[in-house]
Order: C-alpha cells, then sequence, then structure tokens
C-alpha cells in the first residue's frame, strides 16, 4: 500500500505528459489527512540543489506539512529564479486544491537536470491527481510508480509498531546514488501521534543509517528528498525508542531496494568492515571500497579481485582509520582470499553465482564495525545512462 498503509493518507498517481516516456504515470501526489500535520526531512548537500529542494527545505523547517506533489521526468534543477517560481507555482497550485498555506506543500522533481518543467503539465497534472486522491492500495501503488525513472519497479515499505500504529513509505532511486546524505525521492508516513521534533531526530539517525550508506555509482543528486510525514490518525503515540527503531527499518528496507534495482546491476555487494577502532573508521574504509569503479567492473566480470579491495582501502587515511596493512583479511562470499594483508585462498574457490556478493573486511584494530552496500558496473549502466531522456 505504500503511502497509504498508514492511516490519515491519500495518495495517487497519474500521466501529466512530463515524462518522455508515452504513457507513463510521471506525477504523484500525497496529502496528509491529520489530524497532525506534523513533518521532517533531509536534503542533498549537493550545492547545485534543485528549484524544489530549496523551496520544500524552506517549508518543512517548521514542522509541517499538508501535502506532496512529486514528478518524474525533469529535476527542475540549474534552472534559476524561472525553476524555483515553477516550484512555488506548483506548491500555490497544490494548496488551493487541498485548501491550505503553499508553505505547507512540499515539491520534489527528479529526471533530466538543466531544463524547465512543462508547467502547464504538471498543474494540470495535480488537479488530475488530487480528482483521483485515495486511500487505497492502489492508489498508494500508483503513487510509488509515477515517481520512477530508469528504475524497473516500485520501491514500497510497510510496518506495524506493537500497538498498531503504522508506517508506509515509497522510494524512488536507481542510478546518481552516493553515500553523501538521503537518498532520491522518498516518501514515509505514520499514523502514529509523535512531534515534529521526535520525527526530525528518527529521521536523521535512520538516513544516515541506511541511504547515506549505499553506493550504486559515486554520484550525489541534485535532488535528494526523505521526507516523513505524521497523521497522528491511529491515535496512538507509540514507544520513542520502537518508533526510531522502525523508523530505521523502513529506511533500511528502502534503502536496500535502491541497491537491488540498481541501474543494469547484476550483483548486490554487500561490504561488511570490522575490527575498527570506531564505526566512523569502518564507515570510511566501506565507503572507499564500495566507491571503486574497478571493483565493481571486476564483480561484473564474476572475478573477486581482492587487489581492487585492498587497495581502495589504502586510499583512507591513517588518521580517519588506523590499521596494520599486514592484518588485514579480506573474505568474499566467504573465502579468506587475502590473508594478513597477502594473498589468501586462490579467488577461483569463490562462487560469484549468486546475486549478491559479501565482502568482509576484518581491521584487527578494534572492535567497531558498520555495512555498506552497493552494485557492480555493467555494459547495461553504460547504455542506460548513455540514453537518458528522464
Amino acid at each position: 500500500m505504500s503511502v497509504t498503509f498508514a492511516q490519515g493518507f491519500s495518495a495517487a498517481g497519474v500521466e501529466a505528459g512530463i515524462s518522455s516516456v508515452q504513457g507513463k504515470k510521471d506525477l504523484a501526489l500525497v496529502v496528509n489527512n491529520g489530524p497532525l500535520d506534523a513533518a521532517a526531512g533531509v536534503f542533498t548537500s549537493n550545492r547545485f540543489c534543485a528549484a524544489p529542494v530549496q523551496w520544500s527545505r524552506g517549508i518543512v523547517a517548521d514542522g509541517k506539512l499538508k501535502a506532496v506533489i512529486l514528478n518524474s521526468g525533469g529535476a527542475n534543477a540549474c534552472t534559476g529564479e524561472p525553476g524555483f517560481a515553477q516550484s512555488k507555482k506548483t506548491a500555490e497550485t497544490v494548496a488551493d486544491l487541498v485548501g491550505c498555506d503553499s508553505h505547507d506543500v512540499a515539491v520534489c522533481s527528479t529526471g533530466l537536470i538543466g531544463e524547465l518543467l512543462p508547467l502547464d503539465n504538471v498543474l494540470n497534472g495535480a488537479r488530475n491527481a488530487y480528482a483521483a486522491l485515495a486511500s487505497t492500495a492502489d492508489a498508494g501503488a500508483d503513487a510509488a510508480h509515477a515517481i520512477m525513472t530508469t528504475d524497473t519497479k516500485p520501491k514500497t515499505v510497510e510496518l506495524t509498531g506493537s500497538t498498531g500504529w503504522k508506517i508506509g513509505g515509497m522510494v524512488k532511486g536507481s542510478g546518481m546514488i552516493a553515500p553523501q546524505l538521503a537518498t532520491m525521492l522518498c516518501v514515509i508516513t505514520t499514523d502514529a501521534v509523535v512531534s515534529a521534533g521526535q520525527m526530525q531526530a528518527a529521521l536523521a539517525v535512520a538516513t544516515d543509517r541506511s541511504f547515506n550508506r549505499i553506493d550504486v555509482d559515486g554520484c550525489m543528486s541534485t535532488n535528494d528528498t526523505v521526507l516523513l510525514l505524521a497523521s497522528g490518525a491511529s491515535g496512538l503515540e507509540p514507544d520513542m525508542d520502537e518508533f526510531n527503531t522502525l523508523v530505521q527499518k523502513a529506511c533500511a528496507s528502502l534503502a536496500r531496494q535502491i541497491v537491488g534495482d540498481g541501474e543494469g546491476a547484476s550483483h548486490d555487494i554487500r561490504i561488511t568492515v570490522t575490527g575498527a577502532t570506531t564505526e566512523d573508521a569502518a564507515l570510511a574504509c566501506g565507503r572507499a571500497v564500495a566507491a571503486s569503479n574497478l571493483l565493481k567492473c571486476a564483480i561484473s566480470g564474476n572475478d573477486p579481485n581482492w587487489g581492487r579491495i585492498v587497495s581502495s582501502l589504502g586510499t583512507v587515511p591513517a588518521e580517519v582509520a588506523p590499521y596494520d596493512s599486514t592484518a588485514v583479511t579480506v573474505d568474499v562470499n566467504g573465502v579468506r582470499i587475502c590473508e594478513n594483508g597477502g594473498a589468501g585462498r586462490d579467488r577461483s574457490e569463490v562462487d560469484m553465482t549468486p546475486r549478491e556478493v559479501h565482502i568482509d573486511i576484518d581491521l584487527h584494530a578494534g572492535d567497531a564495525e558498520a555495512t555498506v552496500w552497493t552494485d557492480d558496473l555493467t555494459n547495461d549502466y553504460v547504455h542506460i545512462n548513455a540514453d537518458y531522456e528522464s
């Protein structure tokens, strides 16, 4: 049911004529029907952040949102004042339809950078989406489909707390994904009775441990947005530890689905670094390995080339992650192919046929650990991005 799984939310996904793909649903609307209108957000740190990010970052600062409108087919990034005016006009149109202030409407866009949106299509699409709003599973699915670009499938999550309150969510993301803040476009809804402050704290930790630990291609988006909305429609105040845990689980599930749908990927790669002095040190090492295009290409060719793993590991400064390179071990799919910084068992012993590849690195320097996920890079990735039109 996606964003409509939690009580108090309605959604729609419609064809607005924004995308270059004929017949594709390309505009989604999510409305919080209350009684609460609490919200939290996390956004890209890219200095070329898109107009909708500039708009939404500003208006979610007060912890309130009534609606979110999202489009695929155009990023509205690097479009200057005209682009910001488009986001503002879109929010105003939705506000008139929903009956709220425009500063309670977030705007999200994804697609090709550097071009203005066909605004008339966007505004007509908003009107059609409003007319189609429903709280059904189909409506949630339509919204999840409408935000897809190069995604091959919608990505959703549904979780229920111990006392019956719910969390639902949707995300789009397949390429242009790097662990440098959040994700592509994500809306998470809950019917729990929680404050904006509680939500912002939960979301900050959840995104750091999920969306900030995946890497498809090392490219940070201009449009990354994660929004968490609370309707309070269940009337239930959750245990905050449980709430924080379920928000983390929701984000982790959506992030993992992004990796599983990486553009053209044939392997999902889990990199776990143990034996680090701190979690930050383990994370830095994991990210360094995940960022290696050489390794990703090797994995695509079913080659567990441990030399590409340790060479990337070696780029992490000693002051960030102290360890003795002659003590490091590397296992790939359970086979120790690097022992004490040198050759271990023959890499031909590694079974590379599973979709998931597990790389386990032990620094033997401490007790901390961290895990990141990435994909391999294939010929299909090249073709998808050479022909990208959103």
